[in-house]
Order: structure tokens, then C-alpha cells, then sequence
């Protein structure tokens, strides 16, 4: 039987492992450096930065979904933005993704969200048919932007110094 909830406090050690299995199936499991110091935090602090769902199967932890509001300028809502979402293996072939996006929708709904976007790996050939077969479209004309580390502390001290001219 499958049980979708919010996560609680008391999750956050079960949410930094799901993370580490995440990033192991996404071939980068020294990328996933978030403690449960972290987890607790930004998750569970007096600013929550993101919410989880913990998908239970039979009482076990089978999976999770992070997500958070984003902003559309254009259509003037909020969008539900989702972080992660995993199933572990022994758990997959049972619906258990499918009735967390349909879970997620339904929060997204509920919160007057234009709708819904993640990122999927290129590589990710069954979650990409399986998000296309739910009606999801690829948006393959937008490419996803990061700065971070020392680039972003550059950007940083560029910008408060003034020394940044080109927009």
C-alpha cells in the first residue's frame, strides 16, 4: 500500500539518504555534499526554503520529492519548482512517481501555480518517456545556467566594487 506525506523534522536523516542515492543513480555521488545539519535548516527552520514528500510503500521509505515555489514575471504566478524526485529501485514499476507528480500537481493546483518544472538528465532515457508520457513537454530551447563557487564570489565583489559594466 502507498502512503504520500509530508515529511517532518524527524525525516531529515532519511531525506540526506535519499539525496546520496539520488546522486549515485545520477552518476555524481561526490556532488551530494548536503548534511542533515542543512536538511534541518532550510527545510525545517522558520524560513523553510523547500518542502519534501516521503513516499511510503507497505511502511517502508520508498521515495521522495523536493520541491519549492519559483516565480513566473510573464504569467504573474507562482510555479512549483521540483528539486528531486526519486523512487528506489526495489520500489519502481509500482506507481509510486507517477502518484507523487500527481501529488505534486495537486499541491501546485491548490497554491494557484501556473504549473510545474524540473530538469531531467539527457542520459535519463525511461524518467524522459515516462514525464512525455504524462503529457510534459522537453523544453529544449532553454538551456539551464549555474554560477557558483568562485565565480559567484568574483560576480559578487564585482558587482558591489562596480567594476561590472556589461549587461
Amino acid at each position: 500500500m502507498l502512503r504520500i506525506r509530508p515529511a517532518a523534522p524527524q525525516d531529515v536523516e532519511l531525506i540526506v539518504q535519499f539525496i546520496r542515492e539520488l546522486a549515485e543513480y545520477e552518476k555524481e555521488p561526490q556532488a551530494a555534499i548536503a548534511t542533515v545539519a542543512d536538511i534541518l535548516r532550510d527545510g525545517f527552520g522558520t524560513d523553510p526554503k523547500f518542502r519534501t514528500l516521503i513516499a511510503e510503500w507497505d511502511g517502508r521509505p520508498a521515495g521522495f520529492a523536493l520541491f519549492f515555489l519559483n516565480y513566473s514575471t510573464w504569467l504573474g504566478r507562482p510555479g512549483l519548482y521540483l528539486e528531486d524526485l526519486f523512487v528506489r529501485p526495489e520500489f519502481r514499476g509500482n506507481g509510486i512517481g507517477k502518484a507523487m507528480l500527481q501529488e505534486l500537481a495537486r499541491i501546485a493546483l491548490a497554491e494557484n501555480c501556473y504549473g510545474m518544472k524540473w530538469q531531467v538528465l539527457d542520459w535519463n532515457t525511461p524518467a524522459i518517456d515516462f514525464y512525455e508520457r504524462l503529457g510534459a513537454k522537453l523544453q529544449k530551447e532553454w538551456l539551464s545556467v549555474r554560477i557558483m563557487g568562485e565565480p559567484l564570489r568574483a560576480l559578487a565583489v564585482a558587482v558591489t566594487q562596480g567594476t561590472v559594466a556589461d549587461d
